[in-house]
């Protein structure tokens, strides 16, 4: 079975006091509605993952990104059993070196979070067991199972 070819993208920046931020945002439709995701969506028929992330970007919050500023770090796949149309495959991209200024969208209005201090109560549940480690630069290929509720993760591996 082909899954469903999705993208994310969690664009970073450095802060006067050395820490690090990512952008952010509550999603206001759609899968996830509510939930504080990354930046991305699905690949459009011909797309690559890369085409597509630096498509949903800009569509996402109004900032540019060159496809060679992306850094794929893995790939997610997400299972939904209880829900087969949810099910996706997901590549994973960060990136340091964007142009303009976070705008809200129809999708999600974005904001900064420090990285030290990500709102992972308010994300999917399989964030918390890579988000970190990607934002540090560590790669991830995992697959996670979601139970009857939708949210809550019974699997992973």
């Amino acid at each position: 079975m082909t899954l469903p070819q999705v993208c994310v993208c969690y664009l970073t920046r450095e802060t006067n006091g050395g820490g690090t931020q990512v952008l952010l945002g509550r999603k206001k439709k759609g899968l996830g509605l509510g939930n504080i995701v990354g930046l991305g969506g699905k690949l459009e028929p011909g797309e690559t993952a890369v085409d597509a992330a630096v498509r949903e970007i800009e569509e996402e919050s109004g900032l540019t990104v060159a496809a060679s500023a992306l850094t794929a770090l893995g790939v997610l796949t997400y299972l939904f059993p209880h829900r087969e149309a949810w099910s996706q495959e997901s590549s994973v991209f960060v990136c340091s070196d964007w142009s303009g200024t976070p705008r809200e969208s129809n999708e999600l209005n974005p904001v900064w979070f420090d990285v030290a201090a990500l709102p992972l109560d308010e994300m999917w549940d399989d964030a918390r067991h890579w988000l970190p480690g990607v934002l540090a630069g560590v790669p991830v290929r995992e697959t996670f199972t979601f139970g009857a509720d939708l949210a809550t993760v019974v699997s992973r591996g």
